[in-house]
């Protein structure tokens, strides 16, 4: 059934009875999701949604992906504790740029429409910000945990924050969105948008949200920021190795959140063997974003590195001299961007060379011949001079 198909990972449904109508309607309808590009790389956590509007493109529905180039000047205070920092418009473009071949790599590209929201929020007068600012309250937008716990906190809000939540909502007001979905921690700025649109006088759009899937620290939601992500864009080497690193007690919920591989199966194999679950899972994600042909490459590497080897075909930098200090020669093949850094990673026992940990800071490396720097567990450069 189409609607057990679209909500079987939904965490909530604003209103149930509102999406079976409109999928019975036999209508063609209007799906939103909304992203903002602060930065710009997506993760498997956006996964969860794009994959979500997938199953509403296969059913013929319109979906329409918003890259949020002018919120983003703001920056979505959701789950914040203090303001964020604000980005130039030309900034939030740059960022945006790579957001529709990202989500394409799960959406039909052919039957995706993007839009930016600076199409229209730009174009609206002061008159018509006052007229947005006066259909909410300031005790609403307070209702927001984040805002309510600042408040109370006495930490700083800016006026500009309390704009953004009417502001995702008016771009439902915009294309007139039929349904929108996001993560739970977009709740109350996907309601703003259903309130907006009655003020409007639009039927208020259908709000589906989704599970936050958390990051391979085990403790965050996914976040390029935290640096606990699995990127959509990352080599199939890199996806099946952050795989394996995966904490055990989540690894069901990133099959039941980012595959569609038989949740009984999966079980089996967890309760009877974590690592080969850990292994198929990598497989999983190599051949859905980059084809069954990448997987062989990509497991034979993470298993030459996990055994100690030096993987095949790994970059090769070039330095003019036979003779480089080691903290020079990181710096020089981008393993590091200061002094200072490449000091704390050879204090950590971070940094081999030809397999022999590096600890001594004046280091100086002989690239007469090559020699082959190892950056924590996976990360290698052959070095040679010019």
């Amino acid at each position: 059934m189409e609607f057990d198909q679209i909500t079987r990972r939904a965490v909530q449904i604003f209103t149930q009875e509102g999406l079976l109508e409109r999928l019975n309607s036999g209508k063609t309808l209007k799906i939103k999701l909304g992203a903002d590009p602060s930065r710009p790389d997506l993760h498997l956590g956006h996964s969860v949604v794009l994959r979500a509007l997938r199953v509403f493109q296969d059913m013929g529905h319109e979906v329409i992906f918003i890259v949020g180039d002018y919120t983003a000047m703001i920056g979505d205070p959701s789950g914040k504790n203090k303001t964020r920092p604000s980005l130039s418009f030309e900034e939030t473009r740059k960022a945006g740029k790579t957001y529709f071949d990202q989500a394409t790599k799960i959406l039909s590209k052919e039957k995706t429409r993007i839009e930016y929201n600076s199409q229209w929020l730009s174009k609206l007068s002061f008159e018509e910000i006052l007229k947005l600012t006066s259909k909410y309250t300031v005790a609403r937008i307070l209702e927001r945990d984040d805002f309510k716990n600042r408040f109370e906190n006495q930490q700083p809000i800016c006026m500009h924050e309390l704009l953004y939540p009417l502001m995702q909502g008016y771009d439902s007001v915009a294309i007139e969105a039929d349904v929108e979905i996001g993560g739970t921690d977009q709740t109350f700025n996907l309601l703003v948008g259903r309130e907006l649109q009655k003020e409007y006088g639009q039927r208020p759009q259908e709000v589906i949200t989704f599970p936050l899937l958390i990051g391979l620290d085990g403790v965050e939601k996914m976040s390029k920021s935290l640096d606990n992500y699995i990127g959509l864009n990352d080599s199939p080497e890199i996806l099946f190795e952050k795989s394996m690193k995966i904490p055990d007690p989540l690894l069901f919920d990133y099959y039941r959140l980012t595959t569609d591989i038989p949740l009984d199966s999966v079980r089996e194999t967890i309760n009877s063997d974590i690592r080969k679950a850990h292994i198929e899972y990598g497989k999983e994600i190599v051949k859905m974003y980059h084809g069954e042909s990448a997987i062989d490459a990509a497991t034979r590497r993470y298993f030459k590195v996990a055994q100690g080897d030096v993987p095949d075909n790994i970059p090769i930098r070039v330095v003019k001299a036979n003779e480089i200090p080691i903290i020079e020669a990181l710096k020089a093949i981008g393993a590091v961007t200061s002094n200072s850094e490449a000091r704390r990673m050879i204090e950590g026992r971070g940094i081999k060379v030809n397999r022999e940990v590096v600890q001594d800071y004046n280091l100086k490396l002989d690239v007469s011949n090559e020699c082959v720097i190892q950056v924590g567990k996976s990360k290698f450069f052959k070095v040679k001079n010019s």
